[in-house]
């Protein structure tokens, strides 16, 4: 197999922006933000608009999200 074929898959910590939710997951993208998580370790975060705890389909509930302010 060829070296340095795949993207690095890391540890990072996702942010619904809109409701405060966050979880720890997998992911090849990075970030220069860090967050200490539950754990103790500080990870990489990256910041989401929409997740399954603001997500209508989820959550049962329609709401009008303004993100342009």
């Amino acid at each position: 197999m060829k070296k340095d074929l795949h993207p690095k898959i890391n540890d990072v910590v996702f942010k619904d922006i809109s409701c405060d939710f966050a979880f720890l997951g997998k992911s090849t993208m990075s970030s220069k933000e860090m967050i200490k998580w539950e754990d103790g370790k500080e990870y990489p975060l990256l910041k989401v608009e929409i997740s399954s705890a603001s997500h209508p389909f989820y959550t049962g509930k329609q709401r009008v999200m303004d993100t342009e302010g």
